[in-house]
């Protein structure tokens, strides 16, 4: 390399070394983003009705990274994460309402991660799914656990989850050789019919979860250091980049996901609603190997969405109330739903719809109060929300919004 080359490649590594320490926290977020219930929706979706809904992906992912950073501003503007400014902001009965929807919220998301890693270890080890379901409980303390050897330890073990994830989906595109010219028309061509719009709801109403945004306001926080507002702004451009990497590759899974199921499932006229359908049937059209990683994929997602999942909870907790206790005790407490619905042999399929359910009601009461904050000079100073931003925010928040609504409506036995 001659030294003017030199001289250009030297800058680039050296903003790359000053990026590292800056990402992370985006990748907890992103495994919220490819959980169970996203794996439930996206293999309907695909065995159903093919390619054709792969649009509905690359919007909801553009709302989420839009929904995300604005979290991940919240948390270094006010040096506080979104929970903490409802406590600060709102009188007491209105945060301890606010509150309370988002335990729920964060009790309804732990449900369905626990129920993924328990499905994937029943899958993997061929045992019943109550003691599977301990295995995955046992994993997650220990991964826990790890929290006291730093922060960072624990996003690298998240990110090790998703880059599983992620190898998992490319092996599975190469086994399952996807038509690539109706991929990439789908991906931008918008396709819906009076069958596919309820599923095309679930898809987009699912992606964004509140206790990602509780998260995300929360974690970034660990980057910030006192009175020092030129590092701190590093931060928030870092979050940014953070966050356009992590969920573009949540955004890759998920559409992966769609593919698979489309290449494989659609094409041979099979219309897959579960999870466990899914790993069955991947066996004789694919092969041992296939269906053998896709359940490794699945544990993975499971494990690390149930750890994040987990945190945001005790992030919500501390935030609102003001109250510290052990994260092993909020695991061990949320974890009680979860092992008294496999214990009593109730439909995990059923179980994951209401969960997503519970989601869809509370996500009006996080996304207003997001945008409220960060709208506000008073609060975000030079970081409050340009008036583009703020009309992006509130069409979103109104597309998602009623599209949650009619995915309640549905599910509840109403009719388009």
């Amino acid at each position: 390399m001659n030294s003017k080359a030199l001289e250009a490649a030297m800058p680039r590594k050296g903003k790359l070394r000053r990026a590292i320490p800056f990402l992370g926290p985006a990748f907890l977020v992103s495994v919220g983003y490819i959980d169970p219930g996203n794996w439930a929706t996206n293999i309907e979706g695909g065995s159903a009705f093919g390619y054709t809904l792969l649009w509905v992906l690359l919007l909801s992912n553009l709302m989420a990274i839009l929904l995300q950073t604005t979290a991940a501003k919240l948390g270094v503007a006010t040096g506080k994460s979104l929970s903490e400014n409802c406590r600060v902001h709102f009188k007491k009965p209105v945060a301890v309402f606010l509150w309370i929807t988002a335990e729920l919220a964060a009790m309804a998301t732990d449900l369905a991660e626990f129920l993924g890693a328990a499905l994937g270890i029943y899958l993997l080890l061929g045992i019943p799914l109550f003691p599977a379901a301990l295995i995955g409980a046992a994993v997650t303390f220990g991964i826990l656990l790890l929290h006291k050897y730093g922060f960072r330890f624990i996003e690298q073990i998240i990110l090790g989850f998703v880059i599983i994830v992620a190898a998992v989906y490319i092996v599975e595109l190469f086994y399952a050789k996807p038509d690539l010219g109706q991929v990439g028309y789908h991906l931008v061509v918008p396709h819906l019919n009076s069958a596919s719009i309820l599923v095309a709801i679930g898809m987009l109403g699912a992606t964004v979860m509140p206790h990602n945004i509780f998260l995300h306001s929360s974690v970034v926080k660990n980057r910030l250091k006192k009175n020092q507002p030129k590092h701190n702004h590093r931060v928030y451009k870092y979050a940014i980049v953070d966050s356009l990497l992590a969920l573009n590759v949540a955004w890759f899974i998920n559409s992966a996901m769609i593919v698979v199921a489309a290449a494989v499932f659609y094409k041979n006229s099979l219309k897959v609603t579960s999870i466990e359908d899914a790993y069955s049937t991947l066996t004789p059209l694919l092969g041992g190997f296939a269906s053998l990683a896709f359940a490794i994929a699945l544990l993975s997602a499971g494990l690390s969405s149930s750890v994040t999942g987990t945190m945001a909870g005790q992030y919500i907790l501390e935030g609102f109330l003001n109250i510290k206790i052990p994260i092993w005790v909020r695991r061990l407490v949320t974890m009680i739903p979860a092992l008294i619905i496999i214990g009593a042999g109730i439909n995990t399929w059923k179980a994951l719809v209401v969960s997503q359910v519970v989601l869809s009601m509370q996500l009006p009461f996080t996304i207003i109060p997001l945008i409220m904050f960060t709208r506000s000079k008073k609060i975000m100073g030079s970081y409050a929300n340009k008036r583009w931003t703020n009309i992006l925010l509130i069409l979103v928040a109104a597309i998602i919004i009623i599209l949650n609504g009619l995915l309640i409506y549905q599910t509840f036995g109403g009719e388009f």
